[in-house]
């Protein structure tokens, strides 16, 4: 299969996002603590994973300060993220992980309780690289099923985040998404016809992201992390007719130094005026009203 290098070339087509807008802005809660590498999930090794112990090792049996960090997300971090949007009235995507999801259906509750959109984040926090595809498209079933139990309908939007080479052509054939977040390559949607299937294509950020503020090459504080965030904003805004994804997670961004500074931001988008604040599936929705697939000429 060949990759797209051309996308949508030197002019994306017109957004025309609501009001007119300048652009489209979605944050993303990722809810993954509990379902993350684990001896007590059947994992070989412990998670090594985004988390505050950059470059932390794996060990075959439990690795309780690795766990501890997780466990923050859930217990904490998610708490002060959802009340940081929720007293601003802000719409919010979470990508939810099922397994994570049904170890605390409080948080779950709680994201619906606010009309946040939750979407699909896979059955498991683990990397799929080398999870054999019959597997991967069991636990894209197990997913679903979960998150329709927990929520009341199957997810609408798709992000797995750790993939395969199996895994767009398994969320394209599932059949069901209105989109899929599972690519970094544009500042807008777009179609991607490859896999038997039209499936539109919202694409997320690992910049404008606070796992930036756990790796090497990094944020190291608060301020940072929100300057970049205010200059990605203010240059797509200038642009006009882009989106900007913001990626949190609750063990990370819901660290109180951290939450401080996307605050912040949120304010500083909304007093600017130029902004679209939307889920990833208002987007999508809005995208294919806007562009609709049409095939293209052999």
């Amino acid at each position: 299969m060949t990759r797209d290098l051309i996308g949508h070339g030197p002019v994306p087509p017109a957004a025309n996002w609501p009001g007119g807008a300048r652009v489209a802005v979605n944050f993303v809660i990722n809810y993954e603590e509990g379902a993350e590498n684990c001896v007590l999930n059947g994992d070989p090794l412990s998670e090594g994973f985004l988390s505050d112990m950059v470059g932390a090792a794996r060990h075959p049996g439990r690795a309780m300060a690795m766990e501890s960090l997780y466990e923050y997300g859930s217990r904490a971090g998610f708490w002060r993220l959802h009340r940081l949007f929720a007293e601003r009235d802000v719409p919010v995507t979470v990508f939810g992980v099922a397994a994570a999801m049904a170890m605390n259906p409080a948080a779950v509750d709680a994201m619906l309780s606010v009309g946040w959109e939750v979407a699909s984040h896979g059955y498991r926090w683990i990397d799929y690289q080398d999870v054999a595809a019959e597997v991967e498209a069991e636990h894209i079933a197990q997913a679903i099923a979960i998150h329709t139990q927990l929520t009341g309908s199957r997810p609408l939007g798709w992000y797995q985040g750790r993939t395969s080479p199996n895994t767009a052509r398994l969320v394209a054939q599932e059949g069901g998404f209105v989109y899929d977040a599972d690519s970094y390559a544009d500042d807008v949607p777009y179609w991607d016809a490859r896999h038997g299937r039209a499936q539109l294509i919202v694409p997320y950020s690992l910049d404008a992201n606070d796992m930036k503020m756990v790796a090497l090459n990094g944020f190291t504080e608060g301020e940072q992390f929100f300057r970049y965030l205010r200059d990605t904003y203010d240059q797509l805004a200038e642009e006009g007719g882009r989106m900007m994804s913001v990626g949190l997670h609750g063990r990370i961004a819901g660290r109180p130094g951290r939450a401080r500074a996307v605050a912040r931001f949120v304010d500083h988008v909304m007093a600017d005026g130029r902004a679209w604040l939307a889920t990833r599936l208002d987007i999508a929705r809005h995208w294919i009203a806007t562009h609709p697939y049409t095939e293209q000429p052999a």
